[in-house]
């Protein structure tokens, strides 16, 4: 029997055969006692202290050769290092606690290039409020980095990817589409704007934002958009067992995007199906959206509808289509050998 590749299943959907080996059926040994959140379910694992205070915590790995453009400054290279981490943590509507990173690199690698790159993790881990408590160092075949963070929430402020319901708003932080435009910009060597490329290059993680929106009590489900919203969209859907309705001519688009993109089709494209905005995309209660509408840059781009409807795309002209599952990740996938 032929055996499957990796290249052909895509990161999603190893990730779930990798969260049942991991999180064994109930009756067996599992080590889990205190863990509330485990592989696989969320952005971050979730632990519990004591009385009402829980750890969070997630890890991510970046490459050279796929991760980081060649056109990235060591110091952009290690923002973005710290950026992937912490932006997990602010999914979770928890405040950061500590950075770990690990740092592979080729033996003769330069050590200026080492030291840009710490300070790029550095002065991300400051914007976020939190520090590099530790990590590790090792020769390596090709620049490889893997961060650890943490981060403290009250278990009555976590957000999770479930909760959404019927009704619900959707709503998303900043803009969507930006990361891909830029991406696609390098790759076609054309020109677009640097605050299009800042956005691929140094993504911002709301940290700040996603603690007042948990503190807020309005935010019924809640992930980062590192993956494309449609991704997303898709993985709250599963988890909250909802369906979503997103009105397409209120998505947040850059200007400097619009005037880049050849045409509708790209330019919904960058919206929905590139990865790299390290954004929030999140639900809330119509009740109380009054709550969370002044937090930050919010835009509502849809309501929740019930999980049989699926994930639509309302047109200007009320034409409904069909949001494809497809992220960053996936059309990696797909377009491996």
């Amino acid at each position: 029997m032929k055996e499957t590749k990796v290249s052909s299943i895509g990161e999603r959907a190893l990730i779930s055969r990798l969260s049942e080996i991991f999180n064994a059926p109930e009756g067996e040994e599992k080590g889990q006692e205190g863990i509330l959140i485990g592989a696989g379910s969320d952005d971050c694992a979730v632990l519990y202290l004591k009385g009402e205070d829980c750890l969070v915590v997630t890890t991510d790995m970046l490459h050279r050769t796929t991760d980081f453009p060649a056109e990235m400054t060591p110091w952009q290279m290690g923002w973005m290092s710290a950026a992937v981490n912490l932006s997990d943590i602010a999914a979770m509507g928890a405040e950061p606690a500590g950075l770990l990173m690990a740092i592979g690199m080729p033996a003769d690698t330069e050590i200026v290039f080492v030291e840009e790159l710490a300070r790029g993790i550095q002065a991300c881990a400051g914007f976020c409020g939190t520090a590099v408590i530790g990590g590790d160092l090792d020769t390596h075949a090709e620049l490889t980095i893997t961060g650890t963070a943490l981060g403290r929430v009250k278990k009555s402020k976590l957000l999770l990817r479930k909760g959404a319901k019927p009704g619900d708003l959707v709503c998303v932080t900043g803009y969507t589409g930006s990361a891909g435009a830029a991406l696609k910009a390098i790759q076609s060597e054309k020109p677009v704007s640097e605050i299009v490329l800042k956005a691929l290059f140094e993504p911002i993680p709301r940290i700040k934002e996603s603690r007042q929106l948990a503190e807020s009590g309005a935010v019924t489900s809640m992930m980062d958009t590192s993956d494309g919203l449609a991704m997303s969209l898709y993985d709250l859907s599963r988890q909250s067992k909802v369906g979503f309705r997103i009105w397409e001519d209120a998505l947040p688009i850059l200007q400097e995007v619009r005037e880049f993109a050849s045409g509708p089709e790209e330019l919904l494209e960058f919206a929905l199906y590139t990865g790299g905005d390290f954004e929030l995309v999140f639900t809330v209660d119509p009740k109380r959206l009054k709550k969370v509408q002044n937090i930050c840059n919010l835009t509502i781009i849809g309501e929740c509808t019930e999980y049989e409807t699926g994930i639509m795309l309302e047109s200007p002209e009320c034409r409904l289509t069909a949001v494809k599952q497809l992220g960053y990740q996936q059309l990696k996938a797909e377009t491996a050998d």
